[in-house]
């Protein structure tokens, strides 16, 4: 099995302006999962950028950037209101489980405990299992992980949720290279999100932001 790409339209944390021009000039990349964060655009210009994904065909998911229960809640509320598949990211919360339970919006809750900004994940490898395994017991989708803003033994993280976690997790944020993406893919980690590396220009430096996409894409079909 491949390990999926997610292109999120996402730079510094919050979404791209120019998010729905982007994508409309992207949409026929061989990428089927797309994204963006919970900030940075108004409501309606969301539900319009939903729609477009939709319509090409994606599946679509929203990153939340709240770090408590009640901006999770909000931002599930937004997500299930946009129409968005798949709710990334939040920190885990009955409230907001019950909430997806009832949607059509699936819930994959971040993986550990999440400390400043940018967030940084702290705790033993051990600690961050419990924490997912006990959200399995509660019946989410799948899970996120911040691998690589991980305070500790990333690889050990890695292969640790490889070998431990049986539904599909999303390594999110500072996936930059194609060592990391390597990394991911090697272990068999479901999906992978990049958003600023891409505007950045990290893996295609002479390319275009679309080419970056693609080289990204077509190296995780290999």
């Amino acid at each position: 099995m491949n390990t999926e790409l997610l292109v999120m339209l996402v730079q510094n944390d919050e979404t791209v302006k120019e998010a729905y021009s982007l994508f409309e000039a992207a949409k026929d990349l061989p990428v089927k999962n797309w994204g963006f964060k919970d900030v940075g655009l108004p409501k309606e210009e969301m539900i319009q950028l939903v729609e477009a994904m939709k319509a090409a065909g994606k599946t679509t998911y929203l990153e939340v950037m709240s770090p408590d229960e009640k901006g999770g809640l909000e931002s599930a509320q937004l997500a299930i209101d946009c129409g968005f598949d798949v709710v990334v990211g939040s920190v885990y919360a009955d409230s907001i489980n019950e909430l997806l339970k009832d949607s059509p919006a699936k819930y994959y809750p971040f993986m550990g405990q999440l400390e400043g900004h940018p967030a940084s994940l702290v705790g033993t490898v051990e600690e961050i299992l419990d924490h997912g395994k006990m959200m399995l017991s509660k019946g989410v989708d799948g899970l996120t992980i911040p691998t690589y803003r991980f305070v500790g033994d990333k690889r050990e993280l890695i292969e640790a949720v490889a070998n431990e976690i049986d539904v599909p997790v999303i390594s999110a944020g500072s996936v930059n290279s194609f060592e990391r993406v390597n990394e991911l893919k090697a272990a068999g980690i479901w999906g992978i999100t990049i958003g600023s590396a891409f505007f950045t220009k990290n893996f295609e430096p002479d390319g275009t932001f679309n080419d970056n996409i693609r080289v990204v894409a077509e190296w995780l079909e290999k």
